[in-house]
């Protein structure tokens, strides 16, 4: 019984000394149960939405107040103009637009029918579908009050137009996100477990003795990488056009230089985890399961950001997939160009210089 307990306690302090076991152990779950939590929810909250009032009486306000003081959506907009409408959906702004009919309470008075449009973005159609029902709800409650207070009845006709995506097809909104998961998964997690294999076996301290300087023999290792992602992103591309059938509706020059860039930012994610890594074990499971749980549920990819809590959009914003799959949707879906996307390159530049300095300076630092 001696030599059982002395077991026992020979493995606790294995476990403790080794930080990544107790990271996996105590800090994963914890982790794993915020993001399903708050991360896993059909629900739509905090949806941006503009109107287009000409209008303007008692009944168009009423209606739009009811929906800014709804638990889901905020008034992001007032729109002056009909030409206003499909641009500031481009924008991403909002995720639906309100158009009232003009003379919308006079039509109903004296005619008992009035039309709203109501015109959404279509590249999510589970978030599109569902942001449909609750405003049609919204509306068909303050039809009802009318009814029970008037002595003719009146009908508000709601006439819906999903942009960029009218046949609501599942595969606008998935491919983006496959695209940056993919990518990001070859890169990150092949690049860190090829250097910790070297660091594993003993042959990293041998490459280092060569006449060749560090950073060479990094580069060297990262390259083949590079090229194999840029392979498979010409392959997922080809799918998704001739066998999901998603269009390259903007421009596709703009798509492959925010594709290779993110394929750069991927690359430096796993030079920086090979840094903390020792074995190849560890260098799999931090790119996996702190690669891909967070991509999945934080990118937007599956759950929209918006609907999440302030401290997950906060995460969300330091994910370069999040910024990709943005980049993605806005120039495949909704056909635009590189002035759309600039903030997206422009994030996505400072993350890759940032990684690429701080993984290059401490693999240097750690292997010295």
């Amino acid at each position: 019984m001696k030599q059982f307990f002395a077991f026992i306690k020979k493995e606790f302090y294995h476990i403790f000394r080794d930080t990544w076991t107790m990271v996996i152990l105590l800090i994963l779950p914890m982790v794993m149960l915020i993001l399903f939590g708050y991360a896993l929810s059909t629900e739509v909250k905090n949806a941006g939405f503009a109107v287009y009032d000409p209008s303007k009486d008692s009944a168009t306000e009423q209606i739009t107040h009811r929906l800014d003081v709804s638990e889901y959506f905020y008034l992001y907009d007032v729109l002056t103009s009909p030409e206003q409408v499909e641009e500031v959906l481009k924008g991403g702004r909002v995720s639906f637009v309100i158009v009232f009919s003009e003379d919308f309470y006079n039509n109903m008075v004296h005619t008992g029918e009035a039309a709203i449009h109501l015109i959404m973005d279509g590249t999510d159609p589970n978030t599109a579908v569902t942001i449909n029902n609750y405003v049609s709800n919204i509306i068909l409650g303050y039809q009802q009050e009318l009814l029970d207070r008037a002595t003719l009845p009146y009908k508000i006709n709601i006439l819906q137009k999903f942009l960029y995506n009218p046949e609501m097809k599942s595969s606008y909104n998935f491919v983006p996100g496959v695209m940056g998961m993919i990518i990001m998964l070859v890169c990150a997690m092949m690049t860190s477990i090829s250097i910790a294999r070297e660091k594993e076996t003993g042959t990293m301290e041998i490459l280092l003795v060569s006449p060749m300087k560090p950073l060479v023999i990094i580069l060297s290792k990262v390259v083949p990488y590079f090229f194999l992602s840029c392979i498979n992103l010409i392959t997922i591309l080809l799918m998704a056009v001739f066998l999901f059938k998603v269009p390259v509706a903007g421009n596709l020059f703009a798509l492959l230089i925010v594709s290779l860039l993110y394929i750069f930012v991927s690359l430096a994610i796993g030079l920086l985890i090979s840094s903390v890594a020792n074995s190849q074990i560890v260098a799999l499971l931090i790119s996996g399961m702190a690669l891909m749980m967070p991509v999945m549920y934080l990118s937007g990819m599956m759950f929209p950001i918006e609907n999440m809590p302030i401290f997950l959009q906060g995460m969300a914003q330091l994910l370069p997939a999040k910024w990709y799959i943005t980049a993605v949707k806005n120039i495949m879906i909704k056909g635009l160009g590189f002035a759309a996307i600039l903030k997206e390159l422009g994030v996505l530049s400072l993350m890759a210089l940032a990684l690429i300095t701080l993984s290059l300076k401490k693999f240097k630092t750690r292997l010295e």
